[in-house]
């Protein structure tokens, strides 16, 4: 079998790039990495599309979210070329349950105050309040980075909240995860209870919620962990 490719997927509130200090280092082990542009309209739809990212590659594939991408994650995960799932401070939903479930089991984050929503056609946009941005998703990343993170985020449709996760790729695939104990915008605990029912191999380390930012030495080499797990 050739060398897994790694596929990232964003979450809410960011764009591909938010992996942007992340990538360099997997491509100087040689890897081939795949970065899409999520639509963050709908938990199935985005998942259906990150699906046909996966069924265009040829080989096997490690799959890695954030955030809300580790919802979508879950799903497309199902996808027979995936051969391990990678989670980064994310909902890791069970086959059946949606986010709004999943979240409900714990103590609110600081998220809820800080969403702005915006209707569109057919919808509700969500994204994070400019000002609130740093403190809620990004305190611990160089402020004018996390302002211009703040000002060029991808929104997320309310709705993605409410659909019930088709599949959960966990079931039947070995995952990682990690923890980012210091995170505002999804409670740790959250993390650590979707990681724990997946059975996935986790750190945990003191990041706000963009832990690939400020952390992506520990972001890349967990994912390392996972690549080298992939049967050769």
């Amino acid at each position: 079998m050739p060398q897994p490719t790694v596929v990232l997927v964003h979450g809410a509130f960011a764009d591909a790039s938010s992996f942007a200090r992340v990538v360099p280092e997997l491509l100087a082990d040689g890897l081939r990495v795949v970065a899409p542009a999520v639509p963050n309209r709908s938990l199935v739809g985005d998942a259906e599309y990150v699906g046909s990212v996966l069924a265009a590659i040829d080989g096997p594939v490690v799959l890695v979210g954030h955030s809300y991408g580790c919802a979508v994650a879950t799903v497309a995960g199902a996808a027979p070329n995936v051969q391990a799932l990678v989670y980064l401070a994310g909902f890791v939903p069970a086959q059946g349950e949606d986010l709004g479930e999943l979240q409900g089991r714990f103590p609110d984050s600081d998220l809820g105050p800080a969403l702005i929503a915006t209707p569109f056609p057919g919808g509700v946009d969500l994204t994070v309040d400019v000002e609130r941005f740093p403190a809620v998703f990004a305190h611990d990343v160089d402020p004018a980075a996390a302002a211009v993170l703040a000002v060029s985020q991808r929104p997320l449709s309310a709705a993605a909240f409410g659909e019930k996760a088709p599949a959960a790729g966990w079931q039947t695939t070995p995952a990682w995860g990690l923890v980012a104990t210091a995170d505002h915008t999804i409670n740790p605990e959250v993390q650590r209870f979707g990681y724990q029912r997946a059975g996935a191999d986790t750190i945990e380390v003191d990041s706000s919620h963009l832990v690939m930012f400020s952390h992506p030495a520990e972001v890349a080499d967990l994912i390392r962990k996972a690549v080298a797990a992939v049967p050769a």
